[in-house]
């Protein structure tokens, strides 16, 4: 049985290895690594397989919520409603930009944004909500959207996770995560789903207006070179990481279908186990499993990871504190919160090896050492 990953990146790159390697060879032998034609090729195809009307390339997932935050004009002091359990990115560019920071509650079965607990957190300094897309599922967007109409906010969805999810409206209607607010963002870090061999990140609108903006910030606020009509930064997604990702979108769908059999094959193992609470699957995501987590009840969770670690098992916890609880939100009233959901999630949640390359020995290993844990109990 090969080594099992947390991510086997080795074991996918050697599956498309000739179609990598002449792709990144074309950027060296062309020597255009800064807005080439890779980034604006994977651009189109980004945006035609996300259906967004504009796809703007950038340097990470980080820099792609601090721009769109950027673009929407969002003042010192502006409240930014996020769930706290999430990484720790989604809350930083919020503090970073002046704004604050307002943490809410998450489903306990879906890991993502409660709308009973955002709609109480508005206040008339509210201006933008930032749904987050946990682990590859979506949040429930259609009532986040309602609540954001109602209440003239901006969404900005953190779609890092879930590149790829499908999101089903209560009339049948779909469209992919990161597409359904008026900014989407998402990071093409190594681990990700559709991840480069370095650090990268994309923004979606469909407004043409912002586009142009958000295009703008990225580049040194400048429409025209040397003229720089707003304050922006340096966020580029180079030409080589452009390449490999152009490979990859072509096996997102795959990739995903890869991973959804491996949760598949985890949720049979682990069924009405009664200390174990599988990932839920809800009727409006399309989950895509970024991780595959679960929840325990009655298990000590450092015992079995460090059990797991002794068969050679990688497994991590996502995440063991949450943003109200970090000590750079000290200054935003974080340990005010009262989140019980949120903090009942942190003591109990623990992720398995997910990714593209598990065989059926991984697994069945994976899931029957699990089991011999917290049967022994």
């Amino acid at each position: 049985m090969r080594p099992i990953q947390m991510v086997d990146l080795k074991q996918q790159y050697a599956k498309i290895k000739s179609e990598v390697d002449s792709a990144i060879q074309d950027v060296l032998d062309n020597a255009s690594f800064i807005q080439g034609k890779a980034v604006t090729d994977f651009a189109a195809g980004l945006s035609a397989y996300t259906g967004s009307r504009h796809t703007i390339p950038c340097a990470n997932g980080t820099d792609a919520l601090q721009i769109a935050m950027m673009a929407l004009d969002l003042q010192p002091g502006d409240e930014v409603i996020t769930p706290s359990f999430t990484y720790v990115a989604t809350t930083e560019v919020v503090a970073l930009l002046r704004l604050k920071p307002v943490f809410v509650e998450v489903d306990p079965k879906t890991f993502c944004m409660d709308p009973y607990s955002l709609e109480k957190a508005i206040t008339p300094k509210t201006r933008a909500i930032v749904p987050v897309h946990l682990y590859g599922q979506s949040a429930p967007m259609e009532e986040i959207l309602r609540i954001a109409g109602q209440h003239g906010l901006y969404v900005i969805e953190d779609n890092a996770q879930a590149i790829g999810s499908q999101y089903t409206f209560a009339d049948g209607t779909t469209k992919k995560t990161g597409t359904l607010g008026i900014i989407g963002t998402t990071s093409f870090f190594p681990s990700k789903n559709l991840g480069c061999y370095g650090d990268g990140g994309a923004i979606f609108t469909d407004d043409d207006t912002l586009a142009g903006k958000l295009k703008m910030i990225a580049n040194h606020g400048q429409s025209k070179r040397y003229y720089h009509d707003l304050v922006g930064c340096n966020s580029r997604l180079d030409s080589i990481q452009a390449a490999v990702l152009n490979v990859k979108l072509k096996n997102l769908d795959d990739y995903i279908l890869s991973r959804r059999r491996a949760a598949d094959h985890y949720d049979h193992s682990f069924a009405n186990h009664p200390k174990i609470t599988t990932p839920y699957r809800a009727s409006y995501s399309h989950h895509v499993f970024h991780q595959y987590t679960l929840i325990l009840e009655g298990v000590d969770r450092n015992g079995l990871n460090e059990w797991l670690a002794a068969k050679d098992i990688p497994s991590m916890i996502y995440y063991p504190v949450p943003a109200h609880r970090q000590k750079m939100f000290a200054a935003f009233g974080g340990a005010s919160y009262q989140l019980a959901t949120t903090d009942w999630l942190t003591e109990r949640v623990i992720s398995l090896p997910m990714h593209t390359e598990l065989d059926e020995d991984q697994l069945q290993y994976i899931s029957s050492s699990v089991l011999e844990y917290i049967n022994r109990i």
